[in-house]
Order: structure tokens, then C-alpha cells, then sequence
């Protein structure tokens, strides 16, 4: 695209005189007038001439589950623009079913010459996985940073939002409208953020409800992090009764809704749904998704931050950064339904499978 003068030096606020001075590299240009001239060519969507492009401080990995939930989107543009504004070039890898893991990624980054790692919900949330695979990185004398789940074991930075508080958010505000039969579902318990959801409902449960620790595990089903895995988990709750329920993320929570409309419920006229995330587009689904927002500005450039200071000499603290989540109410709850229709029972036609899809 052909950079038009007088467009570039409308946005800059210059004359085209200086614009012209700027692109073709002669003094007697004030720095700040040089950068505002260059920002606008980015704004306007036009190309640097060669010799003005930044060259890039080097390469920063970051592996992230499949993008087939929203929310690893979001944190990969979060983090990218970010580490682009720093002057690095962010690298996306991601883990798909039946393709490359965490470890190989992480091998083929290196191998590249990264200047450094940020992984998102990877394998350092998992409890039963073995750590000494972040060791031996740190050995290889390569920074990183972990988001979403936490390990004394692994000397490195970490930053997650707030999943106590964020399930007691949850809870409260369906206590409030006048809900005691609320259930929690999410992914299986050996994921560290997991657990912290469960601990922040037990507690919520007991303290807003009065409800004891042994009768709100039975109001707790593990499934998995997606649609199909929310819809499953929700049967099972409204089943016992549940008339909401806390989700751990927002496809899990689009599940809960499509469970009940399959057994002739309503949301939130019989079934209240809060998800987690408050990723792209929630808030446009039928009806508006209430959920607990993942501040995931904050914590990628949070992230960030704290690996450019490790790639920099200086590290951050091995520590943990955890930041508060926020409750946004749409249309997905309501008050607490007086009386709720039977669920009809439900049986496959002859011929026809009986699926969760």
C-alpha cells in the first residue's frame, strides 16, 4: 500500500513537508515528531519503509493450549502486542489433540534461540505432572514465565487470577438472589486452579449458605474444560437439584445452558449459569453469559513484565502475581425459581445413538 502524504500527516498532526523528511530518513526532525509520524503510518495500516523498521530485540515463545477455547486467544493477542510494543517478536505454538506436546514446543523454541517463554496453562497447572521438565529449561538458561497454576516446586514467576475469590463471587451473587441448591462444575481435580475453585466454593457454600463441607462436595462434578464437558456436568447437577450453577470456564458454561434447554429448562427463568473467563463474545450468546472476568490484560502484560526483566539480568521474584477477577452479570441469572417444571424423561429413538455433541 502506497502511503499517501497528506493522510499520514492529518494523523500526525505535521506537515507534509515533515512526513516527507521522516520517510525518506533526513535530519532536522524533533524524535517525538519522528515517532508520531511512524505511529501513524501503523495506525493507517501502512508499511515502514525498510530502513525505518525496528529491528527486533529477538524472538519470546509462547505455548498455549488449542485456540479452540477463546480465551487462549485473547491471552496470545494480550501478550503479542505487548512484547511487539518491547520491540520482541512473539512466536505462538500451540498444543493440538494428536500433535506437538508442551515438552517438543518447548524444544523446537529453544532450538529457534528464544530469548525467552511464556506458557499458558500448561503443564505446570497439572499436579501430577513432573516439573523437572521446568528445571532442566532453567538449566538450559532460557527465562519463563507461567500462567494459570501454581507449583512451590518450579523456581519461576508465576501469574493467575484470584479462582477463590472468583467462585466466592460466583456464589454470593447467586446466594443473593435467593438460590441454595447451587452446583459447581469443572475440570478434572488435578489441575491446581481447579482445586482453588472447589476450596473458594466449599468455603462460599459454608458461609453464605451455612452449608457443610461434605454436603457441598456432592454439589461439585468434575468433567472437562469444554462444551460437550459442561453439558455433561450439568445433567448431573440438575439432577440433584441444583437450580444454578458455577462454572469453571465459559465453554463449560455454554453446555450448562444447551444441558438445560435439552430437558425442557430454561435459562435463567429455571437453571441461573455463571461462567469464567468472560472471553470474546460471551457477552452476544443467548442469553448473555454472566460470568466472572479473568482480568487478562492485566496479567499478560503482567507476564510480560516479568520476563523481560528475567531476559534483562534482573529477576523477578519466584513468586506468585495474583490478580482479582471480576463478577459481570448479564442475563444468564436470575432469582431462584419458586417451583420448577418436572424433567421429562428422555430416551434415544430407535436406531439413534444417544451422544453428548
Amino acid at each position: 500500500m502506497t502511503a499517501r502524504l497528506a493522510d499520514i500527516a492529518a494523523q500526525a498532526g505535521v506537515s507534509e513537508a515533515t512526513v516527507s523528511r521522516v520517510l525518506n530518513g533526513k535530519p532536522g526532525v524533533a524524535a517525538s515528531t519522528r515517532e508520531s509520524v511512524l505511529a501513524a503510518l501503523d495506525v493507517l495500516g501502512y508499511e515502514r519503509p525498510v530502513r525505518l523498521r525496528q529491528r527486533s530485540a529477538g524472538l519470546v515463545g509462547l505455548i498455549t493450549p488449542g485456540l479452540d477455547n477463546p480465551i487462549f486467544p485473547a491471552f496470545a493477542q494480550v501478550i503479542g502486542q505487548a512484547l511487539t510494543r518491547q520491540g520482541y517478536t512473539p512466536v505462538l505454538a500451540t498444543q493440538t489433540p494428536g500433535g506437538s506436546t508442551e515438552d517438543e514446543l518447548t524444544e523446537m523454541l529453544v532450538d529457534r534461540g528464544v530469548s525467552g517463554i511464556i506458557f499458558v496453562s500448561g503443564l505446570h497447572a497439572d499436579t501430577s505432572a513432573d516439573m523437572g521438565r521446568y528445571e532442566r529449561l532453567r538449566a538450559q538458561g532460557v527465562p519463563f514465565v507461567l500462567i494459570n497454576g501454581f507449583s512451590p516446586k518450579v523456581r519461576a514467576p508465576f501469574v493467575s487470577p484470584d479462582d477463590r475469590a472468583a467462585v466466592r463471587l460466583a456464589v454470593t451473587h447467586l446466594a443473593a438472589l435467593g438460590h441454595r441448591r447451587i452446583g459447581l462444575a469443572l475440570g478434572p481435580r488435578r489441575y491446581v486452579p481447579v482445586q482453588r475453585k472447589i476450596e473458594g466454593f466449599l468455603r462460599s457454600m459454608r458461609e453464605e449458605l451455612g452449608m457443610a463441607e461434605a454436603d457441598a462436595e456432592q454439589l461439585v462434578q468434575h468433567s472437562l474444560f469444554t462444551l460437550e464437558g459442561g453439558q455433561a456436568a450439568a445433567s448431573a447437577l440438575i439432577e440433584r437439584g441444583c437450580t444454578a450453577v458455577v462454572c469453571a470456564s465459559d465453554m463449560m458454561a455454554l453446555g450448562v445452558v444447551r444441558a438445560a434447554r435439552q430437558q425442557g429448562l430454561e435459562v435463567p427463568r429455571d437453571v441461573s449459569v455463571v461462567g469464567f473467563d468472560d472471553s470474546p463474545l460471551i457477552a452476544f450468546t443467548d442469553p448473555p453469559l454472566t460470568t466472572i472476568r479473568q482480568p487478562v490484560q492485566s496479567m499478560g502484560q503482567a507476564a510480560v513484565r516479568a520476563l523481560l526483566e528475567e531476559i534483562g539480568g534482573t529477576p523477578a521474584p519466584h513468586s506468585e502475581f495474583v490478580f482479582l477477577p471480576e463478577l459481570v452479570v448479564r442475563g444468564s441469572t436470575a432469582s431462584v425459581p419458586e417451583t420448577r417444571p418436572p424433567i421429562p424423561e428422555t430416551r434415544p429413538k430407535a436406531g439413534e445413538d444417544q451422544t453428548w455433541g
